[in-house]
């Protein structure tokens, strides 16, 4: 690997990864995971699941992909990691079998780690043996017996119901999918944003969960009616316009506003525009370059600060290193590692125009140094 920039994305990526999924292949995440979360708060059956859905979501595309020499043996070893925690989480004798049944929270972590085999559906389903797919069918359809929140949580519902679908299970839930689709589309505000439920919050959950699972849901099984199909295309353009949005807050420094819900996701919040830099499609004002260079100096903002870690390894809560009092009651050092969809471009070759143009500004680099740039424009839909 020639990649600078790549080389620092991936060793950050492994970092945040190689403690969890080394755990779970010994067996030893629940003996060894130290949980840390609000005081009073009873989190403890979520925390592990949370670990595993919401460090592979982001991992996915990077193990799906091909590599080269030294990043080649890595990706192949973090993918049986992979599957061996997968097993892990899901065999019913195992000391760290998951929660997929009690309390409500198991319905969002099952639909991250749908969506992660949606995203690599290779390296996370097809190599998997016949006894971990029953027990992963087992886990994913043992949600059902839990009623998601009326708000962005109808879209978990949907994704574990998409991925059963891509298992070959025939009792995949047409109308959960059906119904998370048409409720968004009622809570679209315009300019590319949804309301998160019948209230509008200013938060990131456009990009931690909205956007990027339509694009998903849809791309995986619109061909199945008619109207899911029309709705496909509108709902990426919607998609491409949030994502300009986000390369506008990226400030020349690579902060960004802390503002809103859930900042213990860290650079999570640029999951739509990653999501965006790994199909290809960016909106037609952002380069793939500036999308590399804006991103690389969140990822050091966000993942780089002292404190992020613990002396063994853990992710902590945080926003900029170790903040505790970020974290709302429902986060947990598990949830926090959410933070890894902003590596979803590591899937894309090392030889492709995100990795290999010349740096770029982002907008707002561009902005604050009297550089011209073009405007964008809202969305007219």
């Amino acid at each position: 690997m020639d990649n600078p920039t790549r080389l620092l994305w991936l060793d950050t990526m492994l970092t945040l990864a190689r403690t969890p999924l080394g755990a779970l292949a010994k067996r030893e995440l629940k003996a060894n995971m130290k949980v840390e979360m609000k005081e009073g708060a009873d989190r403890e059956s979520y925390v592990h699941l949370e670990t595993l859905a919401r460090l592979l979501v982001g991992m996915a595309p990077w193990l799906e992909g091909k590599s080269k020499g030294s990043e080649e043996r890595l990706r192949k070893h973090y993918s049986q990691l992979a599957r061996e925690a997968i097993d892990a989480g899901t065999d019913p004798s195992s000391p760290d079998y998951m929660n997929f049944s009690q309390g409500f929270q198991p319905i969002v972590d099952t639909a991250f780690l749908a969506q992660a085999i949606l995203r690599a559906p290779i390296e996370l389903w097809e190599k998997l043996d016949g006894r971990v797919k029953r027990n992963v069918v087992n886990a994913f359809k043992a949600t059902r017996s839990r009623k998601p929140v009326f708000s962005n949580w109808l879209l978990f519902s949907a994704m574990i119901e998409v991925a059963l679908h891509r298992m070959g299970e025939s009792d995949w839930d047409h109308m959960r999918i059906d119904y998370a689709i048409k409720q968004m589309e009622q809570w679209y505000a315009g300019d590319g944003v949804y309301s998160d439920g019948p209230h509008f919050r200013f938060d990131y959950y456009n990009s931690f969960v909205i956007q990027p699972m339509l694009i998903d849901v849809l791309e995986a099984v619109g061909s199945h009616y008619d109207d899911w199909h029309e709705r496909a295309q509108t709902v990426k353009e919607r998609s491409r316009r949030y994502a300009e949005i986000l390369e506008r807050l990226i400030s020349p420094e690579g902060t960004f506003p802390a503002v809103g819900r859930s900042l213990a996701y860290r650079c999570g919040v640029f999951h739509t525009l990653a999501q965006h830099a790994w199909r290809e499609d960016l909106p037609e004002s952002v380069s793939s370059a500036q999308v590399r260079c804006g991103l690389t100096a969140v990822l050091e903002k966000c993942l780089l600060a002292a404190g992020t870690y613990t002396d063994d390894g853990w992710l902590t809560v945080g926003f900029c290193g170790h903040q505790p009092g970020i974290g709302e009651g429902y986060i947990t050092n598990g949830s926090a590692y959410l933070c890894s969809l902003i590596f979803l471009p590591l899937g894309l070759p090392e030889s492709v125009s995100f990795w290999r143009d010349e740096d770029e500004s982002w907008t707002s680099k561009k902005a604050w140094s009297g550089l011209d740039f073009p405007m964008d424009h809202a969305l007219k839909s």
